[in-house]
Parts: C-alpha cells; sequence; structure tokens
C-alpha cells in the first residue's frame, strides 16, 4: 500500500505522512526543500521515499507522474499549496499566477492523471486540501481564496461524478481553519484565532478520507462558520470576510 504526498516538506503533508506510515503505508514525499524531505524521510525509514520536485509546473506534474505511475498508489494527496496577503490591484502578479500554478493547475493535473488509473483499477483515494477559504471570497487574499474554491468545486464535481458511474475510487476535500503551520509565514498573516494542530488535522483527515468522507472540516467552530456562509447575505458576508482578513494583518 503506498500514497504520494505533495508538499510532504513540512506542516500538514509531513503529518499526514506521519500517520500514513503508522498505519503500514509506504510514502512518497514529494516537495521542493531538499534539507527537510530527507530529514522526514530519514525519521520515517524505509518506509519513505523522495522525489524533490515543484508541482507547480503540468511538466513536472506529468514527470512525477510518469516516474511512480508503474508503482501502482493508493493514495493521493495534493497538499502544497501557499498563500498572499494584499489588495489585488498591488499584489505581486507573479506570486498569484505561481500560486495559481500550484494551488489550482497543479492540483488539477495530479488529480486527473491518478484519478485516471485509479478508476482502471476501481479503487484509489484521492484527497486534496483545499481550505475553510474556499467557500467564501476573501478580499484581500482573492487569489487564495478563489484557488481554494476551485479545489473545493473541483473535487465535489468528480465524487457526483464517481457516485453516478458507481465507481469505488474515492475523492475527499479538506477544509480546514486557520492550522498551526508555515502557512502564515509564507502568507504574510496571523490569524486571529489560535490555529488547530497541525498533527491532530492530519489524523483527523486521514480517518475521514478512509470514511469516504466528501467534504471534511476538522472543527466544530469552522464547521458553524461555514455553514453561516450559506445563510447571510453576500454583501454582509464580504464585509465581515474584509475585517478578518485586515485584522490579520494588524
Amino acid at each position: 500500500m503506498k500514497a504520494l504526498i505533495t508538499g510532504a516538506s513540512s506542516g500538514l503533508g509531513a503529518d499526514m505522512a506521519r500517520v500514513l506510515v503508522e498505519e503500514g503505508y509506504d510514502v512518497i514525499l514529494v516537495a521542493r526543500r531538499k534539507t527537510k524531505l530527507e530529514k522526514l524521510a530519514k525519521e520515517l525509514g524505509d518506509k519513505a521515499e523522495v522525489i524533490l520536485m515543484d508541482v507547480s509546473s503540468t511538466f513536472n506534474c506529468m514527470k512525477l507522474y510518469n516516474k511512480v505511475k508503474k508503482e501502482k498508489i493508493d493514495i493521493l494527496i495534493n497538499n502544497a499549496g501557499f498563500g498572499l496577503f494584499g489588495e489585488f490591484a498591488e499584489s505581486n502578479i507573479d506570486k498569484e499566477l505561481d500560486m495559481i500554478d500550484l494551488n489550482i493547475k497543479g492540483v488539477h493535473t495530479l488529480t486527473k492523471l491518478f484519478l485516471k488509473d485509479f478508476k482502471k483499477r476501481d479503487k484509489g483515494y484521492i484527497l486534496n486540501v483545499a481550505s475553510s477559504a474556499g467557500f467564501t471570497p476573501g478580499p484581500l487574499m482573492a487569489t487564495y481564496y478563489a484557488s481554494k474554491s476551485y479545489v473545493l468545486n473541483l473535487s465535489e464535481a468528480i465524487y457526483e461524478e464517481l457516485k453516478k458511474e458507481g465507481s469505488n475510487v474515492s475523492i475527499s476535500v479538506l477544509c480546514p481553519g486557520p492550522v498551526d503551520t508555515e502557512f502564515n509565514r509564507v502568507a504574510n498573516v496571523s490569524f486571529a484565532i489560535k490555529g488547530q494542530n497541525s498533527m491532530e488535522v492530519a489524523k483527523y483527515a486521514i480517518k475521514k478520507m478512509f470514511n469516504e468522507k466528501l467534504i471534511i472540516i476538522p472543527s466544530f467552530k469552522i464547521k458553524v462558520a461555514v455553514f453561516l456562509t450559506r445563510i447571510i447575505p453576500r454583501k454582509l458576508l464580504l464585509k465581515i470576510v474584509y475585517k478578518i482578513q485586515k485584522n490579520k494583518n494588524a
């Protein structure tokens, strides 16, 4: 049994690798940071394999797939991604396009490639890491929120297609609130509420993935917040999200 995890050098990706190894899986750790990947692989022992790869490149996603396709991957976890804070008109377009390449194109490409194989074998799990941000527009983090909305909606659509086909392939989408990882530093924000423990989120996510849960939200508070996004008038919601975002950078 084998799992491939992108963005595996730290945070949720690393912790999900630890959880899966504990459950008897071999893991293929994919990320750009060699030192951190090798450190994690050493911790996990002979259950881990390292592949240095930037999956923001469609070419690299194809290369990664071709490298591992004969290994009969059982689980694909699309975890790689990052955020960026700032007004849309002023934020760095190169970083935003890099974000779109990683958060959207990378997830899209790997999901499609591995899904084809999973469907042929009629088994396999895909876990796409989105965010509670995917349920609403995100003024001051517009591109990040939009990218996670894409991941959420893509995963839901694939889920329904698989169900209508009677497929045994499962797809889930993880939508956490703040998690105590490197995300805050990279995005240059600080959350008003305390982030969840990364390992706790990882354990919850893996458990629910194996239970074939479609949308995985590992926090009661965030579940309530997501419910409220569905009933609050859209313009009021935008004002609330803007204020929350503004406070992150205060």
